[in-house]
């Protein structure tokens, strides 16, 4: 790699070059010959393949370089040298372009670090490897809920501690390739959060069915057998995306839905017979029109009274609807209702008001030491996850909301580009509502959102801008790369030039949660608490049953689902 020389600072390289600094002291390895506002330039000699200094100027290592009243810092993003061939007889002169990213004073409680540069080193300076000292005082973490999730990359002997508090209050995201370690990543960072906030509860939708092994020890797992959704908690919108499997309705079958629904509703709640005595003989129309009840309101209704409503508009004379509609409205209903994907929706025969029930469970209220659900979405049908997303996305905004902070909820998007793209014509509007809802107004009411992808261009741009803490793992893509560039601050832009060669396991952390960027290595978990794609089948009985299984039973699951 080539770098052309300011010749404003080509008498300070020419000096430098005669010093010899192929026999520095253990720790001083340059000197300062150029100062920017934030970027400097050090030169070094080397006089070897492997470089007197080891691996002192790695990219993306810290080091520090002596000023009058302290230490100031930077990060090496960028090596080079003065000569196209490389002498291994006699030294080579190096430069380093550094980031500075703050400085450190002493103080009689130790090494103080600090954001910014008041002082800036003069020409000359030594640059110096940095002392294991300062590296714990630039990554203490001052805050209200510290967790260590792992330990810094360029010392393994300093754990890598975030702030739990302001992860969750200011939502966060984990980005990274497929491979990289991110799903570990991600149920790192959700045990840390659970273990600091005993009143925390999750909710991750997980559409690879791979996070139920991970917590299993302290989670309940959904599935589409076991979910209980019921269709009357679906607002006007999100039932019709599934009544037509995501294809946007027509206005006409929109105003079917809107009136008869709502009518259902009010017939639910009526006095019963019963209780009305002889004059309940007298027939009455029942209209959404002559009642509060709409719907989008909470309120159970019976899918034969919705049924029998079509049916009886079909049979007048003048209706204000189309009969092609109605007809068309009424046996995608009948046909829904006897799919077995959908008896999540439509399991009970008998309707009731088991709201409280249903939302019990999935937010685990109380939790019975068991904080987390994890909802796989694998058996759900495809057209319809994202309405399932969008109410359940919606309703954790509300029990957080309505509870006063009682309730802390944390929603986990697995591929959260799923629901909010960055093409707003490919999304489900309701779904990517109800997020930017969490995303801009849930701090306030203890309901945030944790953002987590592989394709950051795909994502909003908007969503993930309201994530103020970013862990970046190996991106290779240039897209992927230039949306992280652009949502971190410019002093950490140069951070994000060697995204694409971390190792696994590996993140650099931005934000709120961290006190200056940290690049950091996860710690390994235990076998048993990594996510794994569950497939219903041991290890050790894969290869009987790959040999076992035939098209007949592929196509009974398939039909069962």
């Amino acid at each position: 790699m080539n770098m052309i020389v300011d010749p404003n600072h080509a008498e300070a390289t020419a000096d430098a070059e005669k010093r010899d600094f192929s026999q520095p002291s253990q720790r001083n390895i340059g000197r300062l010959v150029l100062c920017t506002g934030s970027r400097a330039i050090i030169s070094s000699s080397a006089s070897s393949i492997t470089g007197a200094n080891g691996d002192f100027w790695s990219i993306g290592r810290l080091i520090s370089i002596s000023g009058e009243s302290g230490r100031v810092i930077g990060v090496v993003y960028e090596l080079s040298t003065t000569s196209e061939l490389w002498n291994d007889n006699n030294s080579n002169t190096i430069y380093i372009k550094v980031e500075l990213v703050g400085e450190i004073r002493d103080t009689p409680e130790g090494p103080n670090f600090r954001s910014g540069i008041a002082t800036y080193p003069y020409l000359g300076a030594i640059a110096h490897r940095i002392r294991t000292n300062d590296l714990r005082a630039i990554y203490r973490h001052s805050g209200s809920l510290p967790a260590t999730v792992g330990t810094l990359s360029q010392d393994e002997s300093i754990e890598a501690d975030i702030d739990i508090e302001m992860m969750l209050s200011r939502h966060f995201a984990v980005v990274g390739t497929t491979g990289v370690g991110k799903s570990s990543a991600v149920s790192i960072l959700v045990r840390k959060a659970v273990e600091r906030k005993p009143n925390l509860r999750v909710l991750v939708l997980d559409p690879h069915n791979e996070y139920s092994k991970a917590f299993s020890d302290i989670s309940i797992t959904l599935d589409s057998d076991t979910l209980e959704l019921p269709f009357w908690m679906f607002r006007l919108e999100e039932f019709a995306d599934v009544v037509f499997r995501g294809r946007r309705p027509d206005d006409s079958e929109l105003d079917i839905l809107r009136e008869m629904i709502g009518a259902a509703k009010s017939k639910y709640s009526a006095p019963s017979t019963a209780s009305l005595g002889a004059s309940s003989l007298i027939k009455r129309p029942i209209s959404s029109e002559n009642s509060s009840m709409t719907a989008d309101t909470p309120m159970p209704y019976r899918m034969s009274d919705l049924l029998k409503l079509i049916d009886d508009e079909m049979g007048k004379l003048e209706s204000k609807h189309s009969r092609t509609d109605l007809r068309s409205v009424m046996h995608r209903l009948s046909n829904l209702t006897q799919d077995p994907r959908f008896r999540f929706m439509f399991a009970r025969s008998t309707i009731e008001d088991n709201m409280e029930g249903v939302l019990a469970q999935i937010y685990r209220i109380p939790m019975h030491n068991k904080p987390i659900t994890v909802l796989q979405l694998a058996g759900i049908p495809s057209e319809v996850v994202n309405s399932v997303a969008s109410v359940l996305a919606r309703m954790a905004f509300d029990v957080a909301m309505w509870s006063q902070g009682t309730y802390e909820i944390l929603l986990l998007c697995e591929e959260a580009h799923r629901y909010v793209p960055a093409d707003p014509t490919l999304s489900f509007g309701p779904t990517r509502a109800a997020i930017a809802r969490i995303a801009k107004e849930g701090r306030k009411y203890g309901s945030y959102l944790g953002i987590v992808t592989q394709r950051p261009g795909e994502l909003d741009a908007t969503i993930l801008s309201q994530c103020s803490s970013l862990f970046a793992m190996r991106l290779a893509n240039e897209r992927d790369q230039d949306i992280i560039r652009s949502a971190v601050s410019d002093s950490s832009a140069s951070t994000i030039s060697f995204l694409s060669s971390i190792g696994n396991r590996e993140a650099i952390a931005f934000g709120e949660a961290v006190g200056t960027p940290m690049r950091l290595k996860f710690v390994m978990q235990r076998k048993d608490q990594l996510p794994e794609a569950a497939s219903g089948v041991a290890e050790t009985d894969r290869a009987s049953v790959r040999k076992e299984a035939d098209m007949r039973m592929i196509l009974g699951r398939m039909r069962v689902r």
